[in-house]
């Protein structure tokens, strides 16, 4: 009874893990630029005495999924969207860089360009400010181009270039605040290559009918094991009783 209570709990626990980062998940389906978590089950062996055959299963993670979500049209010049891999450049709250995929940018009353979260976007000499404009545009290498407060359309000037980087995905994780980070802690490389839309989004990748019916599997599976525990403490008290009666 013992074993098979072990065996029900572990399961119980493990289902658990993974109906968290499925719940995670299904949370973050309207969050701009928000990439899955991928976890899966994989068997451990059971050490102790006993057969070397015997396993169970682990939840564990495995990453998250980086394929590109859709692309929403916003028609705001500060909303963009890195196009195909990579990541913008951000001071995170400790003041070191990260990387994120939402590209819900604003320009603060200080005239810092921000992320939808308040962070501080980068650019190629630290953080990009952005003087007052009458018009203003994002090309697709980052560059900001603005035509600055009383000038004509014909006064065009550059302020900055947001910085984009596109590291090996083995070399980047990420981290509880939903950043990026490179493993090394050292700031990744701009890269010419990475590119971005202006007037854009990208949405969430998260797969909502996927999620929905792996929700509904584990909390199955979840029943099945708390109905195995149980099953083994009945057989339990009927050994207790039968003991008892001996």
């Amino acid at each position: 009874m013992d074993k098979l209570l072990y065996i029900a709990m572990s399961g119980a626990s493990q289902t658990l893990r993974a109906q968290t980062a499925t719940s995670h998940n299904l949370a973050n389906a309207n969050t701009t630029g928000f990439k899955a978590d991928l976890s899966e089950f994989q068997s451990r062996a059971v050490t102790g005495p006993g057969f070397a055959s015997r396993v169970y299963a682990t939840d564990a993670s495995v990453g998250w999924d980086s394929s590109v979500g859709s692309q929403i049209t916003t028609g705001n010049p500060f909303d963009v969207a890195v196009q195909g891999p990579g990541f913008i450049a951000v001071q995170d709250s400790q003041g070191n860089e990260a990387y994120t995929r939402n590209g819900d940018l604003h320009v603060d009353p200080n005239g810092q360009l921000m992320t939808a979260s308040g962070l501080q976007v980068l650019g190629d000499s630290g953080p990009v400010s952005v003087p007052p404009f009458a018009s203003a545009s994002v090309a697709p290498n980052g560059t900001i181009s603005i035509v600055p407060m009383g000038q004509t359309p014909q006064t065009i000037s550059n302020v900055g270039r947001i910085k984009l980087v596109n590291p090996p995905s083995d070399t980047v994780s990420r981290s509880a605040d939903g950043l990026f980070r490179t493993n090394s802690g050292q700031p990744a490389d701009a890269d010419a290559s990475t590119t971005v839309a202006s007037g854009v989004l990208e949405g969430s990748n998260v797969d909502l009918a996927g999620s929905m019916v792996s929700m509904i599997e584990l909390s199955r599976n979840f029943d099945l094991q708390i109905k195995a525990m149980h099953a083994a403490e009945d057989d339990g008290n009927a050994s207790a009783k039968l003991l008892q009666t001996s």
